[in-house]
């Protein structure tokens, strides 16, 4: 839900925002956009595979696994919250105390009926334009997961994964998450 498209805010506009407990927001190209509160479902599918993300880049001494809600600044019209994001420990340089300040090498984004399209369209076009490697797109209706790997020319589709199979990742070779235990 786009909450006024007429009026165009800046990342300063956005961080002197009231805090809410009960809302989030994201900022793109500009427009404040509320994102609602995840379900249950949606929650259980991200910690499980933030677990699988944490434990692998950890044992791997890789970089860092981080979850929602958490300020990713793309550009000062552009704040994100993806659900999840690992960043490479060659990129830490982009963490910052209160948000990370560049693109993450991979998102996760959990869809739901009010932000699919969103992340299908928008967030993806805004993700491979400020240079996210990897992107997942996590489908709660199908329990299927798109695994998207950036290239010259946009997104490829890397593959798409059922809760029967095992899910892995060009970006994190080695990386395997049997969906049966996401789904």
């Amino acid at each position: 839900m786009v909450v006024n498209p007429q009026i165009k805010l800046s990342y300063e506009d956005y961080q002197n925002l009231p805090e809410s407990e009960t809302k989030r927001y994201e900022l793109l190209e500009g427009e404040l956009v509320m994102v609602p509160a995840p379900n249950w479902f949606h929650q259980s599918i991200a910690r499980v595979l933030f677990k699988f993300l944490d434990n692998f880049v950890g044992k791997n001494s890789l970089g860092e696994v981080r979850f929602a809600p958490l300020d990713v600044v793309l550009s000062d019209e552009i704040v994100v919250q993806p659900d999840i994001i690992y960043i490479s420990k060659q990129r830490a340089k982009i963490i910052h105390q209160e948000e990370v300040r560049g693109a993450p090498d991979l998102v996760v984004e959990i869809l739901s009926l009010a932000t699919a399209k969103r992340d299908r369209t928008t967030k993806k076009t805004l993700y491979a334009r400020y240079g996210v490697t990897e992107y997942w797109l996590v489908d709660p209706e199908t329990n299927t997961v798109e695994v998207l790997k950036l290239t010259a020319r946009g997104y490829r589709r890397a593959g798409v994964y059922g809760e029967k199979e095992t899910l892995r990742s060009p970006l994190l070779p080695g990386l395997e998450i049997p969906l049966s235990k996401v789904f």
